[in-house]
């Protein structure tokens, strides 16, 4: 495999295949390597993603920009640009979009996801 870079201007986000209001750039996938898939999320305020959990992956999270709520622990907390959580596999957790701008997040999948 050879190093990959991505200037900003040309990452390109799409519609999540499955949850509305949010857009995902794919930056690193099981064809790039067999050991983790990066993401990036853009979440429009009211969006949300339900609490679901990982049966192999470990979830890694960093907030960019914006404000909203993460499902941590069996609660909803407050995150915001740069806060960040750590999901084990097995672990339930979702995030939401509750502020008025667009939450932006930086997401790492161990095994990948994708």
């Amino acid at each position: 495999m050879k190093t990959l870079f991505y200037p900003k201007d040309e990452i390109s986000f799409v519609d999540h295949p499955k949850y509305e209001k949010v857009r995902i750039a794919k930056l690193v996938t099981n064809q790039d390597t067999e050991t983790i898939s990066v993401s990036q999320l853009e979440m429009e305020p009211g969006s949300e993603i339900p609490i679901h959990t990982h049966n192999s992956q470990v979830d890694s999270i960093f907030v960019l920009a914006g404000a909203g709520e993460a499902f941590i622990n069996g609660k909803w907390r407050g995150i915001s640009a740069g806060d960040y959580i750590f999901v084990p596999a097995h672990g339930p957790h979702g995030v939401r979009n509750s502020g008025s701008e667009i939450l932006r997040l930086f997401i790492v999948h161990c095994p990948p996801l994708f």
